[in-house]
């Protein structure tokens, strides 16, 4: 009995060792991966460097007048000459009736948008509806973010609102419209003639792009010093903190053409022309990129060189901007990123058509999956990082070679372990 007891529990252990052995190999070959892959993608690579500099613009600046100020462009905002720039009140009053103007016209905007979307036949109801529909429909566009029709669909409603109010009661509500806005109108042409006397303009005296920052650099550096300017000149300037103006109302630049003025080490600036352009990348303060010819390459002073950059584009856009550290872009290579890894040199045979001969050649390349096979396509490496390689697909003219070529998208290959073209992958 105890023998066979012995025996049993044997057998037991035996059958348990097996199963936690077969366990064992199936885990592992489920876990065990012989073969990842990776999308293959497109990829640009910037040759560029960075470069801390000035902008400089033609400006003037807009002394600070007497009184409350009250400034009317917005930053960026183009003033032509004898434009109004800001207001100026001698007293609180004048303030007063500046803001009921602004009131009144609203309302007479949205009077004159009502009379205008008259029509006859609707009755109280109808408007009641559309007015609960008008709200739904702005309600539905703020909470979606779609803001592309807010101001047409406020007025739209406020329309509504005011057909609506001037419905109940009345027998005709185009005539209820119409005198509120002569009241409106009368109101507004009453309080301009009292708010001109306690209200004056500044006006511009040349035409210009209106900014609110007045930085101290105005008459610091201005576009007619470059020419002229040394590198050692403009580091002194550069390292200046001038103090800003804010008494003043703001500034006009009354010129289109900026310049971006910056000091390099002479090897950079060797590969730049007078002439021609190169692109500048802003991403700190402005994210964007422009188009800036190469105005003026002063002479080398110990190893670095004065460069002077000019454009005359997004002037608006960079009104706020003066020192700023910014990329400039010598050239831009467009390809297929892969891991580096993922680069396998390859022996192929080919036959030298002279001799007949086989002979055998070296080809880069990478293994991309194919349904379930390994499939190699040759590539010529663009560029190398620390951690990935640029590519482009090497293709003959052959239908089937175009066909092979490596693409966005492939699954690339990437194993330690034997790999060859027709290779079947499980």
């Amino acid at each position: 009995m105890k023998q066979g007891n012995l025996t049993a529990r044997i057998v037991m252990l035996v059958v348990l060792a097996a199963l936690l052995i077969c366990l064992a190999v199936t885990a592992w070959q489920n876990f065990r991966v012989l073969y990842t892959t990776v999308l293959a993608y497109s990829y640009s690579v910037d040759d560029s460097l960075e470069a801390t500099g000035i902008l400089v613009r033609e400006e003037t600046v807009l002394p600070a007048q007497g009184g409350t100020v009250e400034v009317l462009p917005d930053e960026g905002e183009k003033v032509n000459k004898g434009g109004t720039v800001a207001l100026l009140y001698q007293s609180d009053a004048g303030i007063s009736q500046r803001e009921t103007i602004q009131q009144l016209t609203l309302e007479r905007d949205q009077l004159e948008y009502a009379l205008s979307q008259v029509s006859g036949g609707s009755d109280s109801a109808q408007l009641s509806q559309q007015v609960t529909e008008a709200m739904a429909a702005l309600r539905g566009a703020v909470a979606s973010g779609d803001l592309t029709g807010l101001e047409r669909q406020s007025l739209e409603l406020k329309s509504l609102v005011y057909k609506r109010s001037y419905t109940f009661g009345e027998t005709d509500t185009t005539a209820t419209l119409q005198a509120s806005l002569d009241s409106i109108n009368a109101q507004i042409d009453a309080l301009s003639v009292q708010s001109a006397q306690s209200t004056s303009r500044v006006t511009a005296a040349q035409s210009g792009v209106f900014s609110a920052l007045v930085d101290g650099y105005e008459s610091l550096i201005t576009p007619d010093m470059l020419s002229t300017m040394t590198l050692a000149q403009f580091r002194e300037i550069s390292d200046q903190s001038p103090p800003e103006n804010s008494a003043a109302m703001g500034k006009l630049i009354t010129d289109s053409t900026w310049y971006f003025v910056c000091g390099l080490p002479e090897k950079d600036a060797q590969r730049l022309v007078e002439g021609r352009s190169i692109t500048v990348r802003f991403s700190r303060d402005w994210a964007g990129k422009v188009d800036m010819k190469v105005e003026w390459l002063a002479d080398p002073e110990n190893g670095q060189v004065l460069v002077v950059l000019s454009t005359d584009k997004f002037l608006s856009d960079t009104t706020l901007l003066r020192r700023q550290t910014v990329e400039l872009i010598f050239d831009t290579v467009t390809g297929i990123r892969l891991p580096k890894e993922a680069l396998r040199v390859d022996q192929q045979t080919y036959t030298d058509e002279d001799t007949g001969e086989e002979e055998q050649q070296s080809v880069t390349g990478v293994y991309a999956l194919v349904g379930q096979r390994a499939e190699f396509k040759e590539v010529s490496v663009l560029a190398e990082e620390e951690n990935y390689i640029l590519v482009k697909p090497v293709t003959g003219t052959a239908a089937s070679q175009q066909k092979k070529a490596l693409r966005a998208g492939d699954q690339i290959l990437i194993s330690t372990g034997e790999l060859y073209d027709g290779k079947v992958i499980e």
